[in-house]
Order: structure tokens, then sequence, then C-alpha cells
């Protein structure tokens, strides 16, 4: 197959780095031809229903692109590398990146994407450790549709605002992509993996667990390991995720007109509504007092 050489427009006013392979698509368009001298301007994006026989190959790329797969299954190969395609998968490319994505005959592609440039692109892809030519996953597998389709519905406004918003939300896609991410495969899956069990035991059960210990006992794995693990994939212990839950059901049954600050202590499983209130402050930064004068 030819390779695709980026061009801004065709006569349809569509840029022809765009495949015609696609069944449906809903794109959104800002200025193609943006100013070197913005710090960061997104130039297009959308969403594509790619069709059985999508393909697409290029030697480069005018922009910087994160594309994010929503579903199906398809082959990437990117700066020379060969991936897999699968629902969660994410992967960015540029100038000079050489990228060749065939999709899945059997479960044809629907993925995202937004192109983007500037001063900051770049800086934008390597904070989210996502350089050109990176492959990445995030968890669940649809943690980014959310954020892209608010970023397509954003480019789609009239309104003067929608340049400024587009940069907004990009640069919130790259926080959640670091907050989401997983790992792609090989030895880092078992761990994320039994992070994630931990992580789902802790949900169903935080009203009646209550220590570390316990927790690690019940997932059959030592506090030690368990914390490295939290650390690792959520920036903190299990034991503080397991408060933060407590806390903010707290904070909803405190709401609620006439329930007692002793009684929603007792239901987090507080013997003492003294500790309560502390470690209440301490988690959400006002007393249980106070919060509930804010009503």
């Amino acid at each position: 197959m030819k390779l695709i050489k980026p061009a801004i427009r065709n006569k349809s006013g569509v840029p022809e780095f765009f495949s015609p392979q696609v069944a449906e698509a809903r794109r959104f368009y800002l200025n193609l031809n943006p100013s070197r001298q913005r710090r960061l301007a997104v130039v297009c994006g959308g969403v594509e229903h790619c069709r059985p026989d999508y393909a697409i190959h290029r030697c480069t790329f005018p922009f910087y692109s994160i594309e994010y797969v929503a579903r199906g299954q398809g082959e990437l190969k990117l700066a020379g590398r060969s991936h897999v395609l699968q629902s969660g998968r994410l992967f960015a490319y540029g100038p000079r990146v050489p990228h060749h994505i065939v999709g899945s005959s059997s479960d044809p592609l629907v993925k995202y994407f937004v192109d983007f440039t500037g001063r900051s692109a770049l800086k934008l892809l390597r904070a989210c450790r996502l350089p050109p030519g990176q492959v990445a996953q995030v968890f669940p597998p649809n943690a980014l549709s959310p954020l892209f389709d608010e970023l397509i519905q954003s480019g789609l406004q009239v309104g003067r605002q929608r340049v400024d918003l587009c940069v907004g939300l990009l640069e919130c896609l790259a926080l959640k992509i670091v907050a989401a991410r997983a790992p792609v495969a090989g030895v880092e899956t078992l761990a994320f993996e039994t992070y994630q069990q931990v992580r789902l035991r802790i949900e169903q059960h935080f009203l009646r667990l209550r220590t570390l210990a316990q927790i690690a006992e019940e997932c059959h794995a030592n506090n030690a390991y368990l914390c490295r693990l939290f650390r690792r994939y959520d920036q903190q212990t299990p034991y503080q995720y397991l408060l933060r839950l407590k806390m903010n059901h707290a904070a909803a049954r405190l709401q609620s007109a006439g329930v007692l600050v002793k009684q929603v202590a007792e239901e987090v499983g507080f013997a003492d509504p003294f500790h309560f209130s502390r470690v209440f402050k301490h988690v959400l930064g006002l007393s249980p007092d106070t919060f509930r004068r804010m009503r």
C-alpha cells in the first residue's frame, strides 16, 4: 500500500492524512495551520469506526497525535516495533515517526484521536509517559472515552472559547492517561492484576475492613508488598485508599438530616467518634460538624 503523505486539505476540505477506509466518523477541525508561537494548539480530533479493510501507512505526520482504541482489534507497527491493538490501548506519534495501522477484518477498530502542535506538545507527551513512538494501556479500557467525547463535543462548538477549551481538555487527557495507566504486558502484568483484585476487595468491603493487616490477610499477601503495589499504581497505600472510601461514605451520610456523627462513625468502623472526627478532617479538610453546616 502506498504511503500517505500528509497534506493540509483536499478539495473537499478534509485533511488528506485521514484514511478513506472509515465507515463512520465524527471529527472536528480547528486551525489546520496553527501558529508555531502557540504554547499548545489542538488541530483536529474525533472518533472513527473503521472498515474491516482499514489500513493506513505513513512515513511521517505534520502534527503530534494520540490515538486510543475504544473497541476492536488490529496491528500497529510504530517506529519499527510491532504491537497488538485492543481495547484500552493508546499510542503516540509525530513528525518523522513512521506508523502503520491495520485493523482486524473480524473485529474492526473503533478509535479516537487528537492531533496537536505547539512549543509544549512534546513536553505534554513526555509528561504522560507517552512520547512519540510509544504504546501504553489504560485501565479500565474505557477510561479515556468520556474525555475524548467531551473533546469532540467542544471542538464541534461554534463559540470563540472552543480553541482554549480543547487545549484544556487535552491537558486533562494527559493527566488521565497518567492516572489510568496500566502495564501493556510482561512481568508487571501479574502485579497489576493483584493490585486490581485488592482494590476491588477494598471497594466491596470498605465498611467492614478496618486495618491494613486485615486487608493483607484476606488478600493472602503481606503488608509491605501491598503498599508497594498501591504506591506504584495508585500513589497511595491500601489503608489510605480504605480511609478515603470510608470518609466519602461518611460525608454522604452526614448530608442526611437527623443523622448523628456518632452513628456515622460506627457505620464506617470507628468506635471512638473523636478519632473518626480527626480522620474525617485529615482526609477531607473539614471536621464533620463544619461539613454539616455547609449543607
